[in-house]
Parts: structure tokens; C-alpha cells; sequence
């Protein structure tokens, strides 16, 4: 039996718009968001998709990722078997450095190839399930605080109980005014947690987050930049609340830095860092032999890299701390997703179709998108 092999590669650079500005600390999105969109076609017909979201801020710009695609990636790609998938990844780091969401485009979408061809989820690819749902966390992120407060009113009835408020962009009495309103509209009933996006400066940051305390936040993500490491374990040892790594853990020597410096109680898993589903489980293999639990976090991605980030939290133990993948459902006017992945009582529903469990509307890529390159 012949054994299927890539056959076509398509790119869409996709501009969607928002439905509300976000302050992010680091950097403040408004307008539209873009992101790269990868199609891959085996030799056999079958059809596997992956995203690419990258924040310029953060990791890098899509126009960048689409050309790491297109110009550097491509040639490697086709031709290649369609289940040789570690050898391939590791083929695409000896040609390329950096470019982690390009890379993960093509590994979700050469899993989603196989998973549909095996009749296998994604996660049943990496392990087998451990979830069939995880709690979904919204960021409070609106410039307008009133919005968003009026946001929390109509989704905690509907039991979404995570927020995740972003702190550090406007002044600390603020963030503080804020916090204070969330626990007197809503009490313990919501798990409350911050994230200042690398926002303080070491000095006096202690200060400051000794007040954030008495919020009783369950987690304080990020507080410093990602090189203060040392300033992220003093913060660790000091506080009473646990402190989440963001910035400062992309790949497996950051984890095991993290670890020995114990700079952390926990860890932000995010697919366009890790630059693949397998990676992202080593990751969170070193976290779990240290005790830190992970946290499912995003940047801009749309329905096809959120179904791939239930996929991994599906099968991932240690990853327990819920996921903030509510871009589809809440920030983004329209996704490309003919059906929207689930959320049903304030959590994200694990699709449980073959490959990543999606399908795609060609119309809507098409509509959405900037840039288009075949071959």
C-alpha cells in the first residue's frame, strides 16, 4: 500500500474584525485581528487544516508567518509523507528558526489529515482523552470596565464563572477599583485571577501585588517582564497567591529554567509558543514532575487553533486550570468554522469528530481573506 504523501498547500492571510477593543498590557488590539489560515491536501484526497496567530507583540506578525509558510516551509512540506509527523517538525527546526505558529499550522494540520483518515480525534492521537470539556476563562480586557461588567452579568448566569482581568495598562488605584466592584457585584462566586502581560517593573511590583491579594485571586500571570526571572521567583516566594508563566516559558528549557529557579506555581500553555501539540505536551510533562499545573492560554486565534487547543487540554492531565478560548465565541464577528465549537455552561465542549472535529467554510476563508497562495 502506497503511503499518502502532501500534495497541496494552500495559505489565506485572514483579517477579521473584532467586536471590542482589548488592553493587553504588552500591546492593545482594536478593529480587526489577522492570522494565517493553512490548508494541507494528502495524496489520497484527504484534507487536514491548521492556524497561525501571531501577535506582534508577543511572538511575531502574520504577514511574517504567511511568507515563513509560503516561501521557506512549502518546499520542505510537500511530498512528505502525511504521518511522519515528528520527522517532518523536526525537518522544518533544521530549516527555519523561530516561526513557532508557522509550525504548528502544519503539524495541526497534518494531525487533522491523519485523524480524519483513522477515524481518530486529535486527542486520541496524543493519548486519548482525560476531558471531554474545560472550563472557559473571559478576559476582562475592554477599555470600557462598565461593558465588560455588564458582559460578566449576563454570562455568569449562564455559569461562566472564570475571569481573567488584565492589569497593569490603566492606573493601579484602577485595576484596584475594579477588582474591588467584580468581588461586590459577584462575591466568591467567580473565580477571579489577573494577568499583567509583563506590565510592572520590578521595582516596587511586590507593593502592588500585595494589594491584588486581598482580591483572592486564584493566580497573578505574568507580572514582569519575561527576562526578570529572578524578580518572578522572589514574587513566587513572597506572595501568598500562586504566579502563573507566561512570557517567560515558550519552549522546554524555559519550563525546566523555570523550574529550577522555582519562578512559577504554574504555566501558561499556548500553542503559538510551543510551535506544536507534541511540544506542548514535553512542556507540560517537565511542569507536571515539578508540580506546576498549566493553564490553556491564546493569542488571536480563531475556531481552527481553539478546536487543535481543546484537542491538546483534552488530552493533557496537567493542563487543569481551564482556557481562555473564548476569541470564536465573544471577541470575533465571524470565524470560519461552518459550526462554531461548543460552549455549554460556562465550558468549552471538546469536539468529538475525527481529526481536529471541525469543519471549514471555504466561503467565509474566502470572504475573510487578505492574501491567497495555492500550490
Amino acid at each position: 500500500m502506497t503511503e499518502a504523501t502532501i500534495e497541496r498547500l494552500r495559505l489565506f492571510l485572514i483579517e477579521s474584525p473584532i467586536k471590542m477593543a482589548r488592553l493587553q498590557g504588552v500591546g492593545n488590539v482594536k478593529g480587526t485581528v489577522k492570522r494565517v489560515l493553512l490548508e494541507l491536501t494528502s495524496s489520497d484526497g484527504v484534507i487536514g487544516w491548521g492556524e497561525a496567530a501571531p501577535w506582534e507583540v508577543f511572538t511575531g506578525t502574520p504577514e511574517a508567518a504567511f511568507a515563513a509558510l509560503d516561501i521557506y516551509l512549502r518546499p520542505i512540506v510537500l511530498g512528505k509523507p502525511v504521518r511522519r509527523i515528528r520527522a517532518l517538525m523536526a525537518e522544518l527546526d533544521r530549516a527555519l528558526v523561530g516561526h513557532a505558529e508557522a509550525k504548528v499550522a502544519i503539524e495541526m494540520a497534518l494531525l487533522d489529515i491523519v485523524g480524519k483518515s483513522s477515524g481518530l480525534s486529535v486527542a486520541d492521537l496524543l493519548g486519548g482523552r482525560v476531558r471531554d470539556t474545560i472550563p472557559l476563562s473571559f478576559s476582562i480586557a475592554d477599555p470600557d470596565f462598565a461593558a465588560d461588567l455588564e458582559r460578566m452579568r449576563k454570562m455568569v448566569p449562564d455559569g461562566n464563572l472564570i475571569y481573567k482581568v488584565k492589569t497593569g495598562v490603566k492606573p493601579h488605584r484602577e485595576d484596584l477599583d475594579h477588582l474591588a466592584a467584580i468581588r461586590k457585584e459577584f462575591g466568591d462566586k467567580v473565580d477571579l485571577r489577573v494577568d499583567y502581560n509583563q506590565a510592572l517593573a520590578p521595582f516596587g511590583a511586590i507593593k502592588i501585588l500585595r494589594d491584588i491579594e486581598q482580591f483572592a485571586p486564584t493566580f497573578i500571570e505574568q507580572p514582569v517582564p519575561r527576562k526578570f526571572l529572578d524578580v518572578m521567583a522572589q514574587l513566587t516566594a513572597a506572595l501568598e497567591t500562586p504566579v502563573l508563566a507566561d512570557e517567560s516559558c515558550f519552549d522546554r528549557r524555559d519550563m525546566m529554567e523555570v523550574v529550577r529557579r522555582e519562578a512559577a506555581d504554574a504555566v501558561s500553555i499556548k500553542l503559538m509558543k510551543a510551535g506544536g501539540l507534541f511540544e506542548a505536551q514535553a512542556i507540560m510533562a517537565i511542569a507536571d514532575i515539578a508540580g506546576l499545573p498549566g493553564y490553556g492560554g491564546t493569542l488571536w486565534e480563531g475556531g481552527i487553533g481553539l478546536a487543535a487547543g481543546t484537542q491538546l487540554i483534552a488530552a493533557t492531565p496537567g493542563i487543569s486550570l481551564g482556557c481562555e478560548f473564548y476569541m470564536p465565541h465573544h471577541v470575533l464577528t465571524e470565524d470560519v468554522l461552518e459550526e462554531r465549537v461548543a460552549n455549554r455552561g460556562g465550558h468549552v465542549v471538546v469536539p468529538d469528530g475525527a481529526g481536529l472535529g471541525i469543519r471549514v467554510s471555504e466561503a467565509s476563508v474566502r470572504a475573510n481573506a487578505r492574501v491567497l497562495a495555492e500550490g
